[in-house]
């Protein structure tokens, strides 16, 4: 499954409009051409409403959340629902300050979000309307384990959206189904940006996929896991976190449709 949704990706090279964190702008770029698609970023608004019709997918990442880039995040949204193109939202420090939380929740409320990606403080934070992060990395407090959650599940309901919670254990669902996944290196956490570049990677493979929004998004969580994995195969004694994010991305590019279906971990409930 995961294999044919990869070669479509592979195969369409989407190109995917990105209003995304600052901070990890370059290596969101690096990771969609690794991938196979092609990236695009435009932030200021008139710009950002002809590159979104353009696209076949848009990234909005509140990484770096100010006020010029948020009527281009809106805009930019309502016309990727125009069209008919997913959008992929990544909350980034919902919770964390109003100005956050309030963005995130309008984003809801006036844009059709495809996917939520967002760790599991953030997500608490819109299924509930209130919440707390530590910064921009999920509460200590909140955990995914057993069942998911029941805010998790009414999130995906009440939105329509996909939900991917990120962590310990990666968690994509639509509300019924759910897909748990075990790919991943705690590394991963050590390097700024990973969470933003497989928002990034969703909107690629969802837009290749736009039939299984779920599948698709459950294996770019997967390949984005994977590829952790490889990287920190190939550590040695003198490598540290700048040479494990360079390392992931190359393991993105030099992974196969074929390598992905095997080495992907993951359970359906």
């Amino acid at each position: 499954m995961f294999e044919e949704i990869f070669e479509n990706v592979r195969k369409s090279v989407p190109l995917i409009h990105s209003i995304t964190n600052y901070v990890a702008v370059n290596d969101c770029a690096n990771m969609l051409l690794a991938c196979g698609a092609s990236p695009i970023m435009a932030d200021e608004l008139e710009d950002a409403l002809e590159i979104t019709a353009i696209c076949g997918g848009l990234n909005l990442n509140l990484g770096t959340l100010n006020r010029r880039t948020i009527p281009a995040m809106f805009a930019a949204g309502k016309r990727a629902g125009e069209l008919g193109h997913p959008v992929i939202l990544d909350p980034v420090g919902a919770g964390a300050s109003a100005l956050r939380t309030d963005t995130a929740l309008r984003l809801l409320q006036e844009v059709k979000c495809t996917v939520i990606r967002g760790n599991i403080s953030e997500i608490k934070t819109l299924a509930l309307g209130s919440g707390t992060t530590r910064g921009v990395d999920a509460d200590t407090a909140d955990r995914v384990t057993g069942e998911v959650p029941a805010f998790v599940r009414d999130l995906a309901r009440r939105t329509g959206a996909i939900i991917a919670v990120t962590g310990a254990v990666d968690l994509v669902t639509d509300g019924e189904r759910a897909f748990y996944i075990y790919n991943g290196s705690p590394m991963m956490s050590t390097v700024t940006g990973t969470g933003c570049q497989l928002s990034a990677l969703t909107a690629a493979f969802v837009a290749a996929n736009p039939q299984q929004p779920l599948e698709a998004s459950a294996a770019a969580v997967c390949a984005m896991g994977l590829c952790g994995e490889i990287a920190h195969s190939r550590l040695t004694a003198q490598d540290g976190n700048a040479s494990y994010c360079r390392y992931i991305i190359d393991a993105m590019y030099r992974l196969t449709p074929a390598a992905l279906e095997k080495g992907a971990r993951y359970e359906v409930r």
